[in-house]
C-alpha cells in the first residue's frame, strides 16, 4: 500500500499555472458542478499552492497533488507526480 491509499488525504489533479516561486507551484484545479435547478454542468476552478521540492515542474504541466501538513501560510499541498509535461 502506498502512503496515499492508507490515509484519507484528498488527491487532486490540475494544471500548473505558475512555477516562479522557489520550491512552490500554483496548481489550477477544475471541477464540474451541476446547477441545482437547471441541471446544467458548470466549470469551477480553484488555485492551490503546492510544495515542489526539486523545482521540476513547469508551466502547463499536468500534476497530481495531495493534502499535506501546513508548510507555510498558504501552502498545504504536496506534489505527488507529474502526469504530463507541457510541450
Amino acid at each position: 500500500m502506498t502512503e496515499e491509499n492508507k490515509s484519507n488525504r484528498r488527491v487532486l489533479t490540475g494544471v500548473v499555472v505558475s512555477s516562479k516561486n522557489d520550491k512552490t507551484i500554483v496548481v489550477r484545479v477544475e471541477t464540474l458542478i451541476q446547477h441545482p435547478l437547471y441541471k446544467k454542468f458548470i466549470r469551477r476552478h480553484k488555485k492551490f499552492m503546492a510544495h515542489d521540492p526539486a523545482n521540476e515542474c513547469g508551466m502547463g504541466d499536468t500534476v497530481r497533488i495531495i493534502e499535506h501538513r501546513p508548510l507555510s501560510r498558504r501552502k498545504r499541498w504536496h506534489l505527488v507526480q507529474i502526469m504530463e509535461k507541457a510541450v
